[in-house]
């Protein structure tokens, strides 16, 4: 993220209700506090001045009014980072739709390839077919991944997959639905750091670490969907 880093602003609450969320604190809103619109565009204008590459709003879906009306605000003060929307991947097309030509980069998560698995651990069915039609509006809007000459992200989409415990998440279908229906040259993060916190406990299948072994059959996968992909592990 360059050497100023990402200007992280972490919104509470999320759609999802993950009982493997690693940050349940914040999706939970049980660590958070109020701002007003005003003090959220000083807030990206201090990140801004702090020497930050980009603002990067995490779960912001639930605050968008909010949201553009701070961006207007700190953009008649300055503010030129790109903006990167960083959300779960269930979004609904017609907010995207507002977004079209604000956002710079867009960073979802592609969680589950089965419902009942996302039913089962994210309690949303239709995470699966929400969230491909969402990643789809994103490319369509902002294309592939585009780096400075400094490796650093200026506009497009990075697509996120967190590896589960046993294939739980559906990888290889997953890669193949991005090979074919987003892009052959699509960049996707393979996310190797999940581990049983919140209430994974409860669930003796994803009580554990991925292994080595599983982490390479998801590299694999991507691989053999499509030798073109940009992956960062």
């Amino acid at each position: 993220m360059g050497d100023g880093g990402s200007g992280t602003i972490f919104f509470a609450f999320c759609s999802l209700h993950c009982v493997f969320c690693q940050n349940f604190e914040t999706s939970r809103g049980r660590d958070r506090y109020a701002v007003s619109t005003t003090e959220l565009a000083d807030i990206m204008l201090e990140l801004q001045e702090r020497g930050c590459v980009n603002i990067n709003l995490v779960t912001p879906t639930h605050y968008i009014p909010q949201i553009l009306e701070a961006l207007q605000a700190a953009c008649q003060k300055g503010l030129k980072l790109p903006l990167v929307y960083n959300c779960s991947g269930y979004e609904r097309l017609e907010i995207l739709r507002q977004l079209d030509g604000i956002v710079d980069v867009y960073l979802p998560d592609i969680k589950y390839a089965d419902p009942d698995i996302a039913l089962k651990y994210s309690q949303i069915s239709d995470y699966p077919q929400v969230a491909k039609e969402a990643i789809k509006e994103m490319h369509k809007q902002v294309g592939d991944l585009v780096l400075d000459e400094k490796g650093i992200a200026k506009k497009g989409l990075l697509i996120r997959h967190l590896v589960m415990p046993g294939g739980l998440a559906g990888t290889a279908s997953l890669m193949k639905f991005i090979a074919e229906e987003i892009s052959p040259h699509a960049w996707i993060n393979i996310m190797n750091q999940y581990y049983p916190t919140y209430l994974a406990h409860r669930y003796p299948e994803i009580n554990r670490r991925i292994t080595y072994k599983e982490y390479l059959e998801a590299l694999k996968a991507a691989e053999q969907a499509s030798p073109d992909f940009n992956l960062i592990y």
